[in-house]
């Protein structure tokens, strides 16, 4: 017999409770009585008995009347025959009773059921007294000493029946102080997050524009500046302003985490080329090599796939610039076997790098938006001094 989640199935205990309730009965009747009255009356009783016992969950009343009255019956019947039943035969009865008191939650329909019980007994009395011949048939003491115990039954049921409306009640309000908690977990991060997105607003957002501000009044007067200098302010201006549009975005997430849709398209492998422009034109040097050995066009790659792809070039060479100004690079971005492989590469620098230069998270947000795709991320120092970063992604995951 299989145990689920450690309770036995209904229907093995239906049948340890058949067996415990009804075999006491039969072993004890040959020490009792052994004739056939005795026998017949016992086994139609036990009959009856049998079938309320199946039902007591869905009809707690009805099998407890029908029992009783079952019992009532096959013992004035056998005492008017001259036979006399085990006193174990009252053990279904009192399962009856802790079944009433225990499934049975309306206080009227449990005071009609026992004095219900109660009438059929005074009327079994009264039928056992006209039918028996002899007085030692006439139920008496004996019928009360084998009664005296059933309330006890019921009043086991009822302690049971509290005792699963405490623990329910308990469940309820764990369950009401859990649901509290998280709700106040998750306030008490809308409010850090509100607090963030405005230091974010005043701190970052103000500097960006007031950076984008002044790009533009020297590209206003554009003709009095070197034709390299041009160049720069053009890629100062284009990425102030794609720095702010990308920051509105996640000042607008960190607000309201439900309205995190973007307003600017999310970038991906289509924009690396602008992006390493923009590379050159600050006045670095890199060797690119992009493309898929199936013939796939890299944007048709899924989206998170392309959007990690972008980031993990976009940091490695801002990297390469605050590190190892001067230094080529090379760019490999391949999508082969069932994934994306991005490789950037970077020699000595041809001068010092910026001191303090960035807050060392870069390398922990390429591996976070690597990991959470399924992939890997190496990053270190080459032989000759350079560094190289590799990030390998499988696609399945990322269009799943």
């Amino acid at each position: 017999m299989n145990v689920v989640d450690g309770k036995w199935p209904r229907w093995g205990a239906d049948a340890g409770l058949v067996a415990l309730t009804f075999l006491p009965p039969l072993l004890s009747q040959p020490y009792v009585d052994t004739s056939g009255s005795a026998w017949s009356s016992l086994i139609g009783y036990e009959a009856v008995a049998a079938v309320v016992l199946g039902l007591r969950r869905r009809w707690p009343v009805t099998a407890f009347v029908t029992g009783f009255g079952a019992l009532v019956t096959a013992l004035v019947v056998s005492a008017g025959e001259g036979a006399k039943l085990t006193p174990l035969a009252f053990v279904p009865l009192a399962v009856l009773l802790y079944n009433l008191g225990s499934r049975c939650p309306s206080w009227p329909r449990t005071v009609s059921a026992l004095l219900g019980g109660g009438v059929l007994g005074l009327l079994g009395l009264w039928v056992n007294r006209m039918t028996a011949g002899a007085s030692e048939f006439r139920g008496g003491l004996d019928v009360l000493a084998a009664l005296a115990p059933m309330p006890l039954a019921w009043a086991m049921g009822f302690a049971s029946r509290t005792q699963r409306a405490l623990l329910a009640t308990a469940e309820l309000r764990a369950a009401e102080a859990s649901r509290a908690r998280r709700l106040e977990a998750a306030q008490a991060a809308q409010r850090e997050r509100a607090r963030i997105a405005r230091e974010m607003h005043d701190v970052v957002a103000h500097s960006l524009t007031l950076l984008v501000v002044h790009a533009e009044a020297l590209r206003a007067r554009g003709g009095e500046l070197p034709d390299w200098a041009r160049a720069q302010v053009d890629g100062l201006a284009a990425a102030g302003r794609q720095s702010g549009g990308e920051l509105r975005d996640l000042l607008r997430m960190l607000r309201d985490p439900a309205d995190a849709a973007p307003l600017q398209p999310v970038p991906g492998l289509g924009e690396l080329g602008a992006l390493v422009d923009s590379h050159r034109a600050a006045g670095g040097a890199v060797e690119v090599r992009m493309g898929t050995t199936t013939g796939t066009v890299l944007e048709s790659l899924p989206a998170p796939v392309q959007t990690v792809g972008y980031r993990i070039v976009q940091e490695a060479l801002a990297n390469a610039r605050r590190h190892a100004p001067g230094a080529p690079v090379r760019l490999t971005v391949d999508g082969t076997a069932g994934r994306l492989r991005c490789e950037v590469e970077n020699s000595r620098g041809a001068r010092r790098g910026t001191a303090g230069a960035g807050i060392g998270l870069g390398l922990v947000s390429m591996r976070e938006r690597v990991s959470a795709l399924g992939g890997e991320l190496t990053a270190g120092p080459t032989g000759d001094g350079g560094f190289r970063v590799v990030a390998t992604m499988p696609l399945e995951m990322a269009g799943a």
